[in-house]
C-alpha cells in the first residue's frame, strides 16, 4: 500500500493489500519501560536470531524510526525485540504502546459472531432492526457491515473529509459527523452484491452491537475479547492520549515530516473500539483471532469466509480501485483479511503501521509495529518486515502482503 497523502492511509490499508496481491502528550521522562510486554532472555533457537536480524536490517535499510516485533509458535514466545528509537535518544522497547487501528475490526467481527453463536442475532438480519434511522438499513445486514459488502462509501477516502482532517488533525469527531460523509453519497452498489472497504460499516457495526447488547462498546470489547484473551496492554484509545511508555510516530501526510503521535484517532472507527496496544498483545491477538479461540468452529469458518470470494467486480458506478476482486486466496472475511491461508490485519494511519498475522498450519503468529524516518518508503512498512519474517520461518506458506 502506498503511504497515502492524507487520512486515506488507514482506509486503504486492507483495500490496498487486496489490490496489490488482490491533547496531552506524555513527556519523555515518563516513557520508561514498564512491567508488561518485554523481551525474553537470549534464545538459543536459530530462528529467533534470524527474526532479530531481519528486524534490525529492515530498520536500517528502510529508514524506520522503530521496529517492534514478537513471534510465537503454538502460543510460546520465539522472540520479542525492538530496534531503533521512539524519539531521539529514547530507545524503542517492546513494552511501548501504539495505536492498533483496524485490529479492532477483527474484535468487532468476533463479538458479532459470538452473538450469533449465542442465538441472539442472525448475520443476515437487517441493520434497521437496531438502527432504524439508517438510510438503506432495511437492505444492509449485520454480515454486510462486518465483511464490507454494504455498498457504503468510505468516509476516510472522501476528499471533503481529508481536507477537514488535515486542517485540524487534533479534532474530536463524532460518529454522526463521520457517517454524514459516507451517507452524502449514493451506495456504490446494491448491498451484498459487491465488495468495497468502508470504515462506515464498522462504525455502524459498533453502534449495532451496543444496541443488541445494551452495553457500551468499550466494555463489550473488554468483557468479550480483551479480558478473555489476557490483553492487558490493550486499552480504549478514543482520545489522543496513549498509555506510557509510548511509541512515538512521525509522518509526512500533510506535506512535511512531523510528529503525529497525538493526532486525535476518534475518526478511525466506532467510539469504544479505538484502541492502543503493545506488541505482545498484538501477537496474542493474532493467535486468538487466527485460531477462532473465542468462537465456535462454525462461526470461525464464517469469519474467514463469509461469502466474499467471487465479489469485487468493478462496475460503471464502482471503479476498480474501490470494488476490488475477492478470491479464495485473498479476500476479506468478517473483520479480517485472509491471504494464502494467513489470517491478517494490517492497520496503517497517522505514522503508525502494524501487522498481526497467523499461519494455522505452522501455528505461527507474527506481530510487527513500525514507525518511519524521513526517507522511509511509502506504504505499510510493517508489512515489509512481516513478509521477510514469514519467508524465513514459513517458506512453504508465502504471505507477500505488499
Amino acid at each position: 500500500m502506498a503511504r497515502m497523502a492524507g487520512a486515506r492511509a488507514m482506509a486503504l490499508c486492507a483495500a490496498a493489500l487486496l489490490a496489490v496481491a488482490l491533547q496531552t502528550p506524555t513527556v519523555p521522562a515518563a516513557e520508561r519501560p514498564g512491567q508488561g510486554c518485554a523481551a525474553g532472555g537470549r534464545s538459543t533457537d536459530d530462528r529467533a536470531r534470524r527474526v532479530t536480524d531481519i528486524a534490525r536490517k529492515a530498520q536500517r535499510e528502510l529508514d524506520l524510526k522503530a521496529v517492534l516485533v514478537r513471534v510465537t509458535v503454538d502460543g510460546g514466545e520465539l522472540v520479542t525485540d525492538a530496534a531503533g528509537e521512539s524519539m531521539s535518544g529514547i530507545p524503542a522497547t517492546p513494552d511501548m504502546h501504539f495505536r492498533s487501528g483496524a485490529v479492532a475490526f477483527a474484535y468487532l467481527g468476533t463479538v458479532l459472531l459470538q452473538l450469533v453463536d449465542e442465538g441472539r442475532v442472525g448475520l443476515d438480519e437487517p441493520v434497521s432492526r437496531w438502527l432504524p434511522d439508517l438510510p438503506h438499513g432495511d437492505g444492509i445486514t449485520l454480515r454486510m457491515l462486518g465483511d464490507s459488502t454494504s455498498g457504503l462509501h468510505d468516509y476516510v477516502t472522501d476528499p471533503a473529509f481529508v481536507k477537514r482532517f488535515y486542517a485540524d488533525p487534533f479534532r474530536q469527531w463524532t460518529p454522526r459527523e463521520l457517517l454524514a460523509f459516507s451517507l452524502s453519497h449514493p451506495l456504490w452498489y446494491e448491498p451484498g452484491t459487491n465488495w468495497s472497504y468502508s470504515h462506515a460499516g464498522f462504525v455502524l457495526l459498533g453502534q449495532a452491537l451496543e444496541k443488541i447488547t445494551g452495553t457500551p462498546l468499550d466494555r463489550l470489547l473488554r468483557e468479550r475479547v480483551l479480558d478473555p484473551l489476557g490483553l492487558s496492554g490493550t486499552a480504549d484509545g478514543s482520545t489522543p492520549q496513549i498509555p506510557s511508555p509510548v511509541l512515538h510516530a512521525y509522518d509526512a501526510e500533510r506535506g512535511r515530516y512531523e510528529e503525529s503521535t497525538f493526532w486525535n484517532p476518534s475518526w478511525t472507527t466506532a467510539p469504544g473500539a479505538v484502541l492502543t496496544s503493545d506488541i505482545c498483545d498484538l501477537a496474542r491477538s493474532a493467535q486468538a483471532i487466527g485460531t477462532g479461540e473465542l468462537l465456535s468452529r462454525h462461526s470461525h469458518r464464517i469469519q474467514l469466509d463469509p461469502g466474499t470470494p467471487g465479489l469485487g467486480t468493478p462496475t460503471a458506478s464502482c471503479p476498480a480501485t474501490v470494488c476490488l476482486k475477492q478470491t479464495e486466496d485473498l479476500h476479506f472475511g468478517v473483520g479480517v483479511i485472509v491471504k494464502n491461508g494467513w489470517v491478517v490485519q494490517n492497520p496503517s494511519f497517522a505514522g503508525f503501521a502494524a501487522v498481526q498475522a497467523y499461519q494455522p498450519d505452522e501455528r505461527l503468529a507474527i506481530a510487527v509495529s513500525t514507525t518511519v524516518g524521513r526517507k522511509a518508503p511509502q506504504g505499510n512498512t510493517a508489512q515489509t518486515v512481516t513478509d521477510r519474517i514469514a519467508s524465513a520461518l514459513a517458506p512453504g506458506h508465502p504471505l507477500d502482503l505488499g
